[in-house]
């Protein structure tokens, strides 16, 4: 009688198989360990399957520019349209907004903070991002009320925008209901909404409170011209949770994950092994069972990149204040 045997050859299973069993490693690993083990192992890897959660928001704030663009480029355009998750920062490239929306078809939940989002880009885009549930475009100066409308109209299926300011930003200029308004207008289905340090007053509150009736949390902290008052709040809207306009506690937005089915990403590409010599990509003589797996620049990428994520991060024009 035959022995069966435990040993399973993992190598010989499907790419696409592998590919979902790829998606619970560390962004690192699917980057940079995997790609190493075995041909089929890399040709799983380099399928779409595995990059349909990107979350590289805290290395994005301290890499430089050039690398930004050029890993968040590649990684999206892996993804080829199956992408439904992005958590990026202190994007400044238009191209690469572009590159986003053209891979967007099953984007849900998207993360801007900090980037150079513009009314323009906006515009250019908006009608892409039809399947976002859940949006941050906080710290994003250059955009304004006509871009979030232009979100609004084409994000119908928008319950969590993000659209936090930084006090040093706001502190000292007039209070500006048009975003509020915009919001009020075109966003009928939130149910969570951000707008720390706003330049909003009571009235730009009860046009988003009396227009987005599923509304369930809604941080003011820090938006000095809200004076509304709890026993009001708590007999109006009784579903309704309220931080602020006090600062008492701090609330991290990017536990936000009410509404999506996509789970946030514990990993923030903190990688302990920074620098080494290892990290070339698997090849053996018989190279051409996985030709056009990598492309030419792809590889230069990742030669320079491989073990050198941490490049920059003192730099001390990359470095953001924290979020309120």
């Amino acid at each position: 009688m035959e022995e069966t045997s435990d040993f399973r050859n993992w190598d010989e299973l499907i790419p696409d198989a592998l590919g979902v069993i790829f998606t619970n490693l560390s962004l690192q690993e699917r980057v940079t360990v995997i790609p190493i083990v075995c041909k089929s192992w890399a040709r799983a890897v380099a399928g779409p399957y595995c990059w349909q959660e990107i979350d590289i928001k805290e290395w994005s704030s301290r890499c430089q520019p050039e690398q930004l663009d050029r890993m968040l480029e590649m990684l999206v355009e892996r993804s080829c349209g199956s992408l439904r998750k992005l958590c990026v920062s202190g994007v400044q490239n238009e191209r690469i907004f572009t590159v986003i929306a053209e891979n967007a078809c099953s984007l849900q939940t998207l993360r801007l903070p900090r980037s150079s989002m513009s009314d323009s880009i906006v515009e250019q885009i908006a009608g892409r991002l039809s399947m976002i549930s859940f949006l941050d475009v906080s710290y994003c100066l250059k955009m304004g009320a006509h871009g979030l409308e232009m979100i609004g109209k084409n994000c119908k299926l928008l319950e969590g925008l993000c659209r936090n300011m930084h006090p040093l930003d706001t502190a000292g200029k007039p209070l500006k209901d048009d975003e509020a308004n915009a919001i009020a207008s075109t966003m009928p289905k939130l149910k969570h909404l951000e707008m720390a340090y706003h330049l909003i007053s009571t009235s730009g509150v009860l046009q988003i409170l009396s227009n987005c009736p599923k509304l369930e949390f809604l941080d003011q902290r820090g938006c000095w011209g809200v004076t509304l008052d709890n026993l009001f709040l708590k007999q109006k809207f009784p579903k309704l949770q309220v931080l602020g306009p006090l600062v008492l506690d701090t609330h991290d937005s990017d536990g936000w994950e009410d509404f999506s089915d996509i789970s946030d990403s514990s990993e923030y590409l903190a990688w302990d092994f920074v620098a080494g010599g290892e990290g070339e990509y698997y090849v053996d003589d018989d190279s051409d069972s996985y030709e056009g797996m990598w492309n030419d620049e792809d590889e230069r990428l990742l030669d320079e990149l491989h073990f050198r994520f941490y490049e920059g991060i003192e730099d001390a024009g990359m470095y953001w204040p924290p979020s309120p």
